[in-house]
């Protein structure tokens, strides 16, 4: 590796000349991991009750959306451009229904790595949304995805991360 194609920083993904490259991990030690990350999903009070009743014919919404959010998150680097793949030790996706109209999805991911993984969890939790979304669409085009974001990280040399407490729940 020449000064040139180097890095230009220690988690950049542009060398001096300004191409793409992925992050060199090969020093770091492995750590124990973890992420967490929320989203929301907003139907109609009838949909909702439709997912709690479970009255969808093309199966149980929350089941099948927890298998889909865990699912993606093992496909994580093949969608996130420069993201490593993983891998995976554990994988939780919990779907709770918040009356009238919601749907509240965490998941959590960890490994033993040299890498976090809020990218997997952050998926995770997208791609559950977008499941319930697939699946109720025929009775219910205004279902609004959101807001998702990342509760927590362990480990790594940025140490741990706790998202501030909102009202948006």
């Amino acid at each position: 590796m020449t000064a040139e194609t180097e890095p230009t920083g220690e988690f950049n993904h542009f060398n001096r000349q300004g191409q793409t490259h992925l992050v060199d991990v090969s020093a770091k030690e492995a750590t124990f991991r973890e992420a967490m990350a929320e989203s929301w999903v907003s139907t109609n009070p009838e949909t909702w009750q439709k997912i709690v009743d479970r009255q969808f014919s093309k199966g149980d919404v929350l089941e099948v959306a927890r298998l889909a959010g865990i699912m993606a998150t093992k496909r994580t680097a093949d969608l996130i451009p420069l993201c490593h793949p993983l891998a995976i030790e554990r994988v939780t996706v919990q779907l709770e229904p918040v009356a009238p109209n919601r749907v509240h999805i965490v998941a959590t991911v960890s490994l033993h790595g040299k890498t976090g993984v809020e990218m997997e969890a952050l998926t995770a939790a997208t791609v559950a949304g977008l499941t319930i979304y697939d699946m109720c669409k025929a009775v219910d085009r205004a279902i609004v995805l959101g807001p998702t974001r990342l509760l927590s990280k362990r480990g790594g040399k940025s140490g741990h991360f706790q998202a501030a407490s909102t009202t948006t729940n």
